[in-house]
């Protein structure tokens, strides 16, 4: 049984991909940071279901508490096969009268996040010579936000640190490839900036379940020869 670590996994977009990865078959590391009770219960609709899960909290942004909380499953004999990098939050103002603050929270969790948690992990899959990486970006990495140049700023990061990554294991059997959603129906979106929808060609909201499925075959045995790629799951907005 393949073992996936979904990080940021207690709601939205992870939560819709742990219990989609479960429900193909994968064990499922549930990654949270302060929603212990959300990730509980996330573990508990993928138990119901006939699956694998276990909640593993810490804060990505937190480069000890990573290596704490990964050490078992680096060092040990059962390894992770599978990172889906998708922690990430917002903070959102303009650029001229943006809080250093809001800067380096933002980047911190999305941008140093990913170095803190893939690192360990892509040398790990490299020596088993097999491993999947799934990184969320967004389309505010592509086409960027207004309102939200430090989110573009982390995500468009994301993007030319999957880009890069993949190349660097593709000889090695580890497929790194980025899903970037657009207006998906969680509480990030509750934000999103009026008119928005009116700029999606196909005039309605994503859902969770649809990008978790992408990310689910990005994660599969049948990706054998796509790697470094940025695919939008975005009805069509970039």
């Amino acid at each position: 049984m393949r073992r996936a670590l979904v990080t940021g996994a207690s709601r939205g977009i992870g939560r819709a991909v742990a219990l989609e990865l479960a429900s193909r078959g994968i064990e499922v590391l549930v990654n949270y940071r302060e929603r212990a009770d959300a990730a509980a219960a996330v573990c508990q609709d993928i138990i119901d279901g006939g699956g694998r899960a276990i909640p593993l909290g810490f804060d990505v942004a937190d480069p000890q508490a990573v290596a704490a909380a990964l050490a078992p499953w680096v060092e040990g004999p059962e390894g992770i096969d599978i990172l889906v990098s998708n922690a990430g939050i917002t903070a959102d103002g303009l650029f001229v009268g943006m809080d250093p603050e809001a800067w380096h929270r933002v980047l911190a969790t999305s941008l140093d996040g990913f170095f803190h948690v893939a690192r360990p992990l892509a040398r790990a899959m490299a020596r088993r010579r097999w491993g999947r990486i799934v990184v969320v970006s967004s389309v505010s990495g592509i086409r960027g936000n207004p309102g939200q140049v430090n989110y573009s700023a982390a995500k468009a990061g994301l993007i030319g640190a999957t880009k890069a990554l993949a190349r660097e294991l593709a000889t090695r059997n580890v497929i790194v490839n980025c899903v970037a959603p657009g207006l998906i129906d969680t509480d990030m979106s509750q934000d999103a900036p009026e008119g928005l929808l009116a700029g999606v060609p196909m005039r309605r909201i994503g859902r969770p379940d649809e990008v978790a499925r992408v990310v689910a075959f990005l994660c599969g045995d049948d990706v054998t020869y796509l790697t470094g790629q940025v695919i939008a799951v975005d009805g069509g907005l970039t």
